[in-house]
């Protein structure tokens, strides 16, 4: 039976695969997921778990658990030839593989678009992934500590101090969500004071948020600002080395930030690797399709071969788009796929494709707990609605019950229990403790020190008068000061 190739297993893959499995009949097509992660992140939910008020296991979506006839490949496809219908298959462990194909879906995302501004590379992180929204997290949670424990100084400031680059809806949504985090925070911490924490969004354009009107910016504008965070309007990021941020005016006039977390979220572009496949691209290096979601290549259709999502440069049927596209988001991507799953399974059936059209619903976006904003058309809500309204809507919009159940509970339960403030910055580095105390073995020749037991006593097995391998003990070998342990029985450190 015919192999369909899905490449990425964000937004746009997932949910094709999911619907793929909906529409084929048994045994009509066989359906291949390839992806270098094993789930699908919700992203709307990441300024969330930023702010703590979503687990992060609970924003994404597992491969495996939810495609139950779909083969899921974790590993990167490194190259596309479709002349050949083959993709290069590249896991982490292991040799690259060819993997042969009928039909192929390029829905392999987009990732973070950068300038090189000085630093940012070395300083900066993003928000597009689930792991880079719990580091941001724990940073928070970290910073505070140590803050807590130093005097008043440029160095409290510092850690005390957030910048976001990009007035977007991520962009927003992060830097209100963490203002309302830090609020919530400062309760715990009676060393720091409101007037301590120091929050700058830097906006290139002169308004934020194009996606609601003029207004309702305006709004978020003055509500960030009663809550004690700054927006720096057609301001440019110069530099960021060091941490030290130098934000430049219209005016060329320079300001001067230093911060310990300073968050990317200015854009995005197509994922790179589509520069490996036969595909044709446009200048932003986007995969061109038609409004049926086929690869095209100068108006002529490629053979077996879609793209969807931010991978894709799908035409905007309703002329609401930038450029004649639709714009890169998380509800185009989403109807895209169904879509898309539904064409190619038309075209299996030689039936008729269907052009995608969808009329915007509108912008919904939340500001921290009781705060949001609705735009739809002319219509604007704010406040505690329209927080509600942004809850509602991805909490119906998160895929699978099991999903929007996780998601719901860490809603209630923060409401009565409140945000869990633990932070477990030390999993980047998770074996450091062990590597701490961990005893190694001595350079060949070295003698061990003398009443070494470890040098003098049998090992389990030998004779006796068998000296075991000399050990190197910690540096501060607790051993010695420990309290004798009475015959048969154990010590346990704790």
């Amino acid at each position: 039976m015919p192999k369909i190739l899905v490449v990425g297993g964000g937004y746009a893959g997932f949910y094709t695969a999911w619907k793929l499995e909906k529409h084929l009949r048994q045994g009509e097509a066989e359906v291949v997921m390839v992806d270098p992660l094993p789930y699908m992140t919700y992203q709307p939910f990441l300024p969330e778990v930023a702010a703590g008020s979503i687990e992060p296991r609970h924003a994404v979506v597992s491969h495996r658990r939810h495609l139950k006839s779909t083969r899921v490949v974790t590993a990167k496809v490194t190259a596309v030839d479709h002349a050949t219908r083959t993709a290069t298959i590249t896991p982490e462990v292991g040799e690259p593989w060819q993997e042969t194909y009928d039909q192929i879906v390029m829905t392999a995302g987009a990732v973070s678009r950068t300038f090189p501004i000085p630093g940012v590379a070395d300083e900066a992180i993003g928000l597009k992934t689930i792991e880079e929204a719990a580091a941001i997290r724990d940073k928070v949670l970290t910073n505070f500590a140590k803050a807590a424990n130093l005097p008043a100084g440029p160095e409290r400031d510092r850690l005390l101090t957030v910048v976001v680059v990009g007035g977007g809806f991520a962009g927003i949504e992060v830097f209100a969500e963490l203002r309302s985090f830090v609020s919530d925070l400062l309760g715990s911490y009676p060393q720091i004071a409101f007037e301590d924490t120091h929050f700058h969004l830097v906006e290139a354009m002169g308004r934020i948020m194009p996606e609601v009107s003029l207004e309702t910016s305006h709004w978020v504008l003055q509500n960030l600002a009663e809550r004690g965070a700054t927006v720096h309007l057609e301001t440019q990021l110069a530099s960021a080395v060091g941490g030290v941020c130098q934000l430049k005016a219209k005016d060329d006039s320079i300001e001067t930030i230093a911060s310990d977390l300073i968050i990317w979220t200015a854009g995005v572009m197509a994922n790179p690797m589509v520069k490996g496949t036969d595909f044709p691209l446009e200048p932003r290096g986007r995969i061109t399709v038609q409004p049926d979601l086929r690869i095209v290549d100068d108006g002529t259709v490629v053979p077996d071969a879609w793209a969807c999502g931010d991978v894709a440069a799908v035409p905007d049927l309703t002329g609401g788009g930038v450029g004649g596209m639709c714009v890169p988001n998380a509800q185009h991507a989403v109807r895209q796929a169904k879509q898309l799953a539904k064409n190619l399974v038309a075209v299996l059936r030689n039936e008729a494709t269907v052009d995608y059209k969808h009329e915007n619903l509108g912008a919904v976006a939340g500001l921290g707990v009781g705060i949001g904003v609705f735009q739809s058309g002319k219509f604007a809500m704010k406040g505690f609605l329209a927080w509600g309204a942004h809850r509602g809507y991805h909490g119906l919009a998160m895929p699978s019950w099991e999903r929007k159940i996780r998601v719901v509970t860490d809603w209630v339960t923060g409401f009565f229990l409140g945000r869990d403030i633990a932070s477990l910055d030390d999993r980047e580095t998770p074996r450091a403790a062990f590597e701490a105390w961990a005893s190694r073995p001595k350079p060949a020749g070295e003698a061990a020190p003398a009443g070494d037991a470890a040098a003098t006593t049998p090992a389990a097995g030998q004779p006796a008068g068998a000296a075991g391998p000399a050990y190197a003990t910690p540096a501060e070998d607790v051993s010695k000061s420990a309290e004798p342990v009475p015959a048969g029985g154990s010590a346990t450190a704790e």
